[in-house]
């Protein structure tokens, strides 16, 4: 709240003035005042008392008197050992709600002309998305909202990783056991449908690999190796060398990149065919998620990018060369090792893609920040792009920033997509959807509303379950995902704080509006649970801006529960419509309504929407 930051400041001060000493802003501590004491905001006192060589309770009523004298909207103080108890005109509470109502988007911040990129989702062309997925995708598109109402003009991005050894896994297996299927034959979605394809590969794959190692060949390379080990152990390290060097499936798969990389026509029209099948599917999920990209970038395109900036690396050191003729950077100084920035035939790695890429943005959008929604597993490969950047000279290089967020698991255990233990993210919005609708007809609350209706709000309470599931989570924590407790209505979820709003809905509905006026400015009786409500609205600009500086939804997701939990208590202990005065009424709905104002603007900045009812 701004004017605890005033009283902050003014303290700060007084201790100067009195004392001649410096006490930092960041060293007051202020709070609520518990509920068996006189006052709004307790202030401790001990932190100051050496600097004021007098006893905690001499110490408060001197800052108390001078905070009084220095400040109009403090009424009255008292000194309880260690803790200076203030209190606050009724006059200033009905000023902060003045200037709420009176602020056009409360909470959302002038524009400060500053680009922002969002990288996020980047999935793969070979299977659909799924859990992992959803975490990305919800992070990535709730932070771009939240840079957005920061004052950022924001642009969203995604890289589809459509090229490379899995893709064409994918491909072999239909060529060689689809039969000239396709989704629309098998009424499967289109990125579900290439997916299954992925396990069957992996599942023929094993089968293949199981034969082989009853053969003499299999027999010879065991007994050649020089390690006493289990047979079964030894087969299950060995697996990547069989796909390379032995298995048939292993070849054809190779051969088929190989044919993609010559632009053979028959492998192109195969990939582009099975390419729109997954890419259709992966719209249909973001249509259902609410998320959308201003700009999709293709990894079949973006491979090739890179190889200019290790020459212009090479001419000024930043890179050098191996007698192989491969381009390495050595980062030794930063506690980093010696990293591969092009192979000896020529060919780039991952890290060359991506400093070409980031120099394609930089073009597509003068992005002064470029932030990359991607899992902790690649944290090393982010610190060394940066610093790559940053000694290649790019004015961009201090703006890049890795999100690195934790893995999601399930209580089984990781997923795997090859093994098709994956949960399909389709899959789990119509679970969601579906104990939302279970939920709602137990309670029966809106029986009288039409299908479709209904339906709408199945969904934005299905959807608010999981997506606020999600996102109440600090990113860099690794998360457990249980079902169950996904799509529980109760306690801290999204659908707990949609209730909220429904809440004063249905109040702000009740209310004759042809007999509604605006005048409250004689209110004088402001309580203590209308107070805890205005402290928090007031929070709300600050709470925007420090999580478009954390990059973190979870930051603004607490801060609505908070807020949601507050507005059920002060209806549970307030009266509203039947409040013992005109101006308490007054302003008990004005409140009302700036919470629901806030409410929804919060929450559909994390990708989620509020219903009517509920």
């Amino acid at each position: 709240m701004a004017s605890l930051d005033i009283i902050k400041k003014t303290v700060s001060e007084i201790v100067f003035e009195l004392t001649g000493k410096e006490f930092e802003t960041s060293k007051v501590n202020i709070s609520p005042t518990p509920k068996e004491f006189n006052g709004d905001y307790t202030i401790l006192i001990f932190p100051m008392v050496s600097l004021f060589r007098k006893n905690p309770e001499e110490t408060g009523k001197l800052v108390g008197e001078k905070l009084k004298e220095k400040l109009d909207f403090i009424n009255e103080y008292n000194v309880i050992k260690g803790f200076l108890n203030i209190e606050i005109y009724s006059s200033f509470w009905i000023s902060v709600l003045d200037k709420i109502i009176a602020t056009e988007h409360f909470g959302k911040w002038d524009q400060n002309e500053q680009n922002v990129m969002v990288e996020f989702a980047s999935p793969n062309t070979n299977k659909p998305l799924h859990l992992g997925h959803i975490r990305n995708i919800l992070l990535g598109w709730s932070v771009s909202k939240i840079l957005e109402y920061a004052g950022y003009n924001v642009k969203t991005t995604q890289i589809v990783n459509d090229r490379g050894i899995a893709i064409c896994k994918s491909m072999l297996a239909w060529e060689k056991f689809g039969d000239n299927a396709t989704p629309e034959n098998e009424n499967i979605k289109g990125d579900l449908f290439v997916g299954n394809y992925y396990v069957l590969f992996d599942k023929k794959f094993n089968e293949e690999y199981k034969d082989w190692q009853k053969s003499n060949e299999a027999n010879n390379i065991f007994k050649s190796q020089n390690e006493i080990v289990d047979r079964e152990e030894f087969f299950k390290k060995y697996k990547n060398d069989y796909f390379n060097n032995y298995s048939k499936l292993g070849s054809e798969s190779r051969e088929m990149l190989l044919n993609w990389e010559r632009k053979d026509e028959k492998t192109l029209d195969l990939w582009k065919m099975m390419n729109s099948w997954v890419l259709t599917g992966f719209d249909q999920t973001y249509d259902k998620l609410g998320v959308s990209f201003d700009k999709t970038y293709f990894e079949s395109n973006t491979y090739v990018l890179g190889k200019d900036i290790v020459e212009e690396g090479l001419k000024n050191k930043v890179f050098y060369r191996e007698e192989d003729g491969s381009v390495w950077i050595d980062l030794t100084d930063v506690s980093m090792d010696k990293k591969i920035i092009l192979r000896s035939d020529g060919t780039s790695v991952y890290i060359t893609q991506d400093m070409g890429t980031a120099d394609l943005r930089y073009k597509d959008f003068a992005a002064e920040k470029m932030i990359y929604v991607v899992g902790n597993e690649q944290d090393y490969h982010f610190k060394v792009l940066f610093e790559i950047m940053k000694r290649l000279g790019r004015s961009y290089a201090d703006g890049l920033y890795h999100l690195s967020y934790g893995m999601v698991e399930l209580p089984s255990g990781k997923m795997k997509s090859r093994e098709g233990t994956v949960v399909d993210a389709d899959d789990l919005i119509a679970e969601v959807i579906k104990e939302a609708k279970n939920s709602a007809l137990e309670r029966g609350e809106i029986a009288g509303l039409d299908d479709e209706a209904k339906e709408e709000i199945y969904r934005l309470i299905g959807m608010s379950a999981l997506k606020y599931f999600i996102l109440k989570v600090n990113p860099q924590k690794k998360m457990l995902f249980n079902p169950e407790e996904s799509v529980d209505l109760q306690g801290q979820t999204g659908p707990y704080i949609q209730n909220a709003y429904v809440r004063i809905l249905s109040i702000l509905r009740k209310y004759d509006e042809k007999n509604h006026t605006s005048e409250f400015g004689k209110y004088n009786q402001v309580n203590g649970f209308e107070k805890a409500l205005l402290t928090l609205l007031s929070d709300f600009p600050d709470i925007i801006k420090q999580a478009a500086n954390d990059y973190s939804p979870a930051l603004l997701a607490n801060y609505l529960y908070e807020l949601a939990k507050k507005y059920h208590k002060f209806y549970a202990e307030v009266r509203v419509l039947n409040a013992e005065t005109e101006e308490s009424k007054n302003f008990r709905l004005a409140l009302s309504k700036e919470v629901a104002n806030v409410l929804k603007s919060g929450m559909e900045l994390l990708g989620i929407g509020m219903p009517d009812k509920m």
